[in-house]
């Protein structure tokens, strides 16, 4: 297998223009979420994240800073890449680099089907199933390390 790279890319750049096309890529094509719902104006002030293998980009997400907390979305690989640990690592970069900036408490929406994956990460879901994009989710939390108390 090849090496991952993850970096940080400024909104509009290059390579953050490669991972709008990706997200379109597996949430509209692939998942069929209506474009509208997938594009928004938070694209202009988060944090992007793409990972590169093979000279180009094949995964990406993005951090909002929220006054209550750090919330992580448009998590995308593409699906030749999949089952490669590469949203893992994106994960994993994003939380140090948010960690990094005093942060500690991370919230995301994740589909249904993939609560496993951010469980192993450390998250835990609260509420309950709602739609987006037309997919059951869920919203999730961190556990603060110290007390083992959601966040």
């Amino acid at each position: 297998m090849s090496a991952i790279t993850i970096l940080t890319v400024p909104p509009f750049s290059t390579l953050c223009n490669a991972a709008f096309a990706l997200r379109r890529e597996v949430f509209v094509w692939e998942q069929k979420v209506p474009e509208n719902e997938e594009n928004d104006a938070d694209d202009l002030t988060a944090t992007h994240f793409v990972a590169i293998a093979e000279g180009e980009v094949v995964g990406t997400l993005r951090l909002l800073d929220k006054p209550e907390h750090i919330k992580i979305g448009r998590v995308a690989v593409r699906a030749a890449f999949r089952g490669r640990g590469i949203a893992k690592l994106m994960m994993v970069a994003a939380m140090e680099h948010a960690r990094a900036q005093g942060h500690e408490r991370f919230y995301l929406t994740s589909q249904s089907d993939k609560l496993g994956f951010y469980e192993k990460l450390g998250f835990a879901a609260f509420g309950p199933e709602f739609q987006d994009g037309g997919m059951p989710h869920r919203a999730m939390r961190t556990y603060d390390r110290e007390t083992a108390v959601l966040t």
